[in-house]
């Protein structure tokens, strides 16, 4: 049997998205709602945004604003 470590120190040697996507799936199931569901509730928020967007009630900061922010 892997110990905690062993098994933190073999995810650490994947690339980043296996990474990710291995954490996604820890975090996951911890979860018992139907992740279909959440996922068609974030496909509804996110197109709520954008015709928000769209109708121009909030304007969009570019990018490259963002992460020169983050780097003060």
């Amino acid at each position: 049997m892997h110990t905690k470590l062993q098994v933190l120190s073999d995810a650490l040697t994947l690339p980043p998205i296996e990474r990710a996507e291995l954490i996604d799936a820890l975090f996951f199931s911890f979860d018992s709602t139907d992740r279909s569901r959440l996922d068609q509730l974030w496909g509804a928020e996110a197109e709520s945004r954008i015709d928000a967007y769209e109708r121009g009630e909030f304007s969009a900061i570019p990018a490259e604003s963002v992460f020169a922010r983050l780097d003060q």
